[in-house]
């Protein structure tokens, strides 16, 4: 029997503006299902054939239930409940990926997208074959470099806001994003000191609440999160490309404390240091 689905996850988390988790693609059976379930990061289904129909919640808590078919797609987003199943007699063709980072909200909002507004909808058909070839070279090419993949994430991305029907243009440069770029440039520059959010807003000259609830919005990340996902990925990097000790890699991270460092790398990555390190040796 012929293999109805591809699955692969994504094996490089140290891009911050946008990142994979996993992706795949899959000919339904009729009446398959998903759900119900609470994902942790972005997830994005393109329809190439048939039809399913999408259950998810809204911001107000109410179940909405929507119908989809070829060219058109579904968004769910960080902590929404759905549920997700095949067309009883014309099953649909899809393929997805999970993905997170400081643009991940932005891009969806840029197509029109969100917690309340999760179908996309194509209005320049042109793009509908850009769409699937792009989402379709990441499935397809799961041994390809990240520079690679996360290149083609971004084509996909491009494609997507292009053809939405529903396409945004967002304002640019307004107040509150020069504090999120001058909070993620602080945590740049410095994170290899004991920071803390405190100096983070310290230095932004803004109330802690007010940057987080900003950082919030802006990113979907929290700025604590963040902090500790900006180190986590800079201690990777050292991990594989230096001889470093663990304790070493802590402190250069921000870490005193060796216990505090890996319980925070465990945290991100599910593995110890140490077993994070003779897991990805370069080859």
């Amino acid at each position: 029997m012929e293999k109805n689905y591809k699955f692969n996850t994504f094996d490089n988390d140290k891009n911050i503006d946008i990142t994979l988790y996993q992706y795949g693609w899959e000919q339904c059976l009729p009446m398959h299902s998903y759900g119900p379930a609470r994902r942790n990061h972005y997830l994005f289904h393109y329809v190439f054939s048939g039809k399913g129909f999408l259950s998810s919640n809204d911001s107000s808590d109410v179940t909405k239930q929507y119908k989809l078919e070829a060219n058109q797609g579904f968004l769910i987003c960080p902590d929404q409940v759905n549920t997700y199943f095949a067309d009883e007699h014309i099953p649909w063709e899809y393929a997805w990926v999970e993905f997170d980072g400081v643009k991940a909200l932005e891009f969806m909002e840029l197509a029109g997208l969100g917690f309340d507004q999760p179908i996309y909808r194509i209005k320049k058909r042109e793009y509908a074959e850009t769409i699937k070839e792009e989402i379709m070279h990441i499935v397809d090419n799961p041994f390809n470099s990240s520079i690679n993949q996360i290149g083609h994430l971004y084509l996909f991305f491009d494609g997507l806001i292009r053809g939405s029907a529903t396409r945004r243009t967002l304002p640019s440069g307004n107040l509150k994003d020069s504090y999120v770029k001058e909070a993620i440039s602080f945590i740049e520059k410095n994170y290899s000191y004991p920071i803390t959010v405190e100096d983070i807003a310290a230095f932004c000259n803004l109330n802690r609440n007010y940057l987080g609830k900003l950082f919030k919005e802006s990113t979907n990340q929290t700025l604590q999160h963040f902090l500790m996902y900006y180190r986590m990925n800079r201690a990777a990097e050292l991990l594989k490309f230096s001889d470093m000790t663990i304790n070493e890699i802590g402190k250069m991270c921000g870490y005193q404390n060796q216990l505090h460092f890996s319980r925070a790398f465990k945290t991100i990555f599910n593995l110890s240091p140490n077993h994070w390190r003779e897991k990805n040796k370069p080859l």
